[in-house]
């Protein structure tokens, strides 16, 4: 028998979410040794689809608290459990069934997409190398059906400064967070066939390695990346996802 279904039992709340990304930040300055760049790339409004690797714990938190504007963030489903249930709702987060696709996830992604919001995706599925190997088709799938933009987002470090199995994170690690150019699928054919799905994960997943290779580059070089502060957002805007 089949486990069953976690849901989000809270809805969305606004101010919830503008206080916990507010809070987010400071902790996370504190924490890490974090740099940031490119926040100018995502678009202030619109459909969005921001795609990161996923090779840390935090790389999730990272990409709600760090993204200029609220964004909904497709999060695995194992966490949705007794008052996580209800806070991550609260915070805009939407169980993933992983292992096979989960219609009712991305029928609420498309949901989030269609009313002109942002939607975070990691579409490595789990944790892993974070070299973005294989996508899933999902992150395809939402693209070709909202006609959302694709920001894609390197998120390096992370695993280092919170491996497996260790309970806190190495305090000061360096963490890097990099946004790239948005970039809009281009296939032609049937947005539902499987072919045509296939087409776009791949020239996603090409985009998406392409951003992820140029920031570990630039990385190397010193000065490269401004240290993030409250400056950073002028022009953030905090409303509901």
């Amino acid at each position: 028998m089949s486990p069953a279904r976690r849901r989000a039992t809270g809805r969305t709340r606004p101010r919830v979410v503008t206080g916990a990304r507010l809070v987010g930040r400071a902790l996370a300055r504190a924490l890490f040794r974090l740099q940031v760049r490119g926040l100018e790339h995502v678009p202030a409004d619109g459909p969005v689809l921001l795609a990161g690797n996923h090779s840390g714990f935090v790389d999730g938190p990272l990409v709600f608290l760090l993204s200029p504007r609220p964004a909904a963030l497709l999060a695995k489903s194992e966490i949705f459990a007794g008052a996580g249930a209800r806070v991550f709702g609260w915070l805009g987060l939407i169980p993933v069934h992983r292992g096979a696709a989960d219609r009712e996830a991305l029928h609420a992604g498309l949901a989030v997409l269609s009313g002109g919001g942002a939607l975070g995706v990691f579409p490595e599925g789990a944790r892993g190398s974070g070299e973005l190997e294989d996508v899933a088709h999902g992150l395809a799938y939402l693209a070709l059906r909202s006609g959302a933009q694709v920001v894609p987002i390197a998120v390096l470090g992370s695993a280092a400064a919170w491996p497996k199995r260790r309970p806190l994170p190495r305090l000061r690690a360096p963490v890097r967070v990099v946004f790239g150019a948005p970039v809009r699928v281009d296939v032609a054919g049937d947005p539902r066939a499987r072919r045509t799905v296939a087409a776009a994960a791949e020239q996603l997943r090409v985009a998406l390695v392409a951003h992820l290779r140029s920031s570990s580059d630039s990385a190397r070089s010193p000065g490269s990346a401004e240290p993030l502060d409250g400056a950073a957002f002028p022009g953030s805007k905090e409303e509901g996802t």
